[in-house]
């Protein structure tokens, strides 16, 4: 099968909330976006479904030496995941991985300071939590976000995506309730590759998207 190029992150957006739209108007549903590149794809989402937007602090553990290659994962919460396969194929020390994980919390940190200040994260308790993101490619990253997520106790948790390889959206199928990738191409060798624009989303472009929401988030809770 053939898939058209999304335009940019917002075409990703809107065309990702129409493979949602049985969660729109809901009461107890949340957007949770994973920054930078996922918050202009959950803001369509979130605007589509009528539902609250907020973002869930995630950073890959690039592997030492091949940064884009990700052995693990933090999020907020303190969750730490490891891609074993990664780590014993690259015979990576427990100290590299301690190095790698800490300079990563400082940036975690920092973000969570930048585009939360002192707004609080919404309750997660017994809501429908739908995880977006602009795509997956090993799915490492996410996987630390549902991990972090579900110790907060949901009632259902989605991952959502508007791309990524076939195989990495079935592995998701046993650890969520529900996971959507509106695409799946064949041959996924990098997930820039299937936007024409996949630009680099800033802080600001988070910070006032997020300002935008904010109406909805403090209704949360």
């Amino acid at each position: 099968m053939e898939y058209s190029l999304f335009k940019d992150r917002t075409d990703a957006g809107r065309k990702l909330a129409q493979r949602l739209i049985h969660y729109a108007g809901r009461r107890n549903v949340i957007v949770l976006a994973l920054p930078r590149g996922g918050v202009p794809v959950g803001n369509e989402v979130a605007k589509a479904l009528d539902v609250p937007l907020d973002i869930f602090l995630v950073r890959k553990l690039g592997s030492p030496g091949q940064e884009e290659l990700a052995m693990g994962a933090i999020a907020s919460g303190g969750i730490r995941v490891l891609n074993e396969d990664v780590v014993k194929l690259l015979v990576i020390r427990q100290d590299e991985i301690e190095r790698v994980a800490a300079r990563e919390q400082q940036e975690l940190a920092r973000r969570e300071h930048v585009y939360r200040g002192d707004r609080p994260m919404p309750v997660l308790r017994d809501q429908t939590i739908i995880l977006v993101d602009d795509g997956l490619a090993t799915g490492t990253t996410m996987r630390a976000a549902v991990v972090a997520i579900r110790s907060q106790r949901p009632e259902r948790i989605v991952v959502a995506v508007p791309t990524a390889p076939r195989e990495t959206c079935q592995k998701f199928e046993n650890e969520v309730d529900e996971i959507i990738c509106a695409t799946t191409p064949e041959h996924f060798r990098a997930l820039g590759e299937w936007y024409e624009d996949f630009r680099q989303t800033t802080d600001e472009e988070v910070r006032s998207l997020l300002g935008k929401a904010s109406g909805q988030i403090h209704g949360v809770g």
